[in-house]
């Protein structure tokens, strides 16, 4: 168990280094976040619509679109330089790729998000507020998303035909976290305690453990394929 996760270690800090040396996929997901923000605030009345009733869509449609990108380039950098072929061709455990993905995307979403809440809160002259629950929602959000999202962009770079398919694929699945996402926030946005969205808590929470097991289980077949 010890050595599994010093695999997953070793492929989120060379995902880290290769990031950092480039820096290319979080300027893109942090321009895209703010570009939808932009477009949205000047879109919008908010002196006929009230901020915090479009605000938390808003955010969470920035937050899905720029992690788009992030997932797309999350192995298609690997298999352009056929390092998803050496990664395979290494004796460990292939679901300790997936994991190591995973979290990479994890941790560059959450970066992005840390640089894209305080343009957001400006922008909409929200007040802040349960800032503890809105950042539980969205870490339970972010991590339902790329643990779908991982499986998904294995597939669309094993298939020539589904390399541009990943939007297609992934968003219809990822509704419900998105939903439950939005309307959480939009809660505690509005001034509501954790325990008044308890509903969506566990609904985002059981999605999380759908993604990541379904996904656990089913990975090693997709790589392969």
């Amino acid at each position: 168990m010890k050595k599994y996760f010093r695999h997953i270690g070793i492929i989120v800090w060379k995902d880290i280094l290769l990031e950092f040396r480039t820096k290319e996929t979080l300027i893109s997901m942090f321009m895209l976040a703010v570009l939808i923000l932009i477009i949205f605030i000047f879109s919008i009345h908010l002196g006929k619509i009230k901020a915090l009733d479009v605000a938390p869509g808003v955010l969470w449609i920035a937050i899905i679109f720029a992690g788009t990108i992030g997932l797309n380039r999350s192995f298609l950098n690997e298999k352009e330089n056929d390092c998803l072929l050496g990664m395979m061709s290494t004796p460990i455990d292939r679901t300790a790729i997936y994991f190591g993905k995973m979290i990479s995307n994890f941790f560059f979403m959450a970066i992005m998000e840390i640089f894209i809440f305080p343009v957001f809160i400006v922008f909409f002259n929200l007040p802040v507020q349960n800032f503890p629950g809105i950042l539980l929602i969205t870490f339970l959000g972010t991590l339902g998303f790329t643990a779908c999202g991982t499986l998904l962009s294995t597939m669309s770079v094993a298939s020539v035909k589904l390399r541009y398919m990943l939007p297609v694929l992934l968003y219809p699945l990822i509704l419900p976290v998105v939903i439950a996402a939005v309307h959480s926030t939009g809660a505690l946005l509005y001034g509501k305690q954790l325990s008044d969205i308890a509903q969506w808590l566990k609904l985002l929470i059981s999605f999380d453990i759908i993604f990541m097991t379904a996904s656990f289980l089913v990975f090693e077949y997709t790589l392969e394929g």
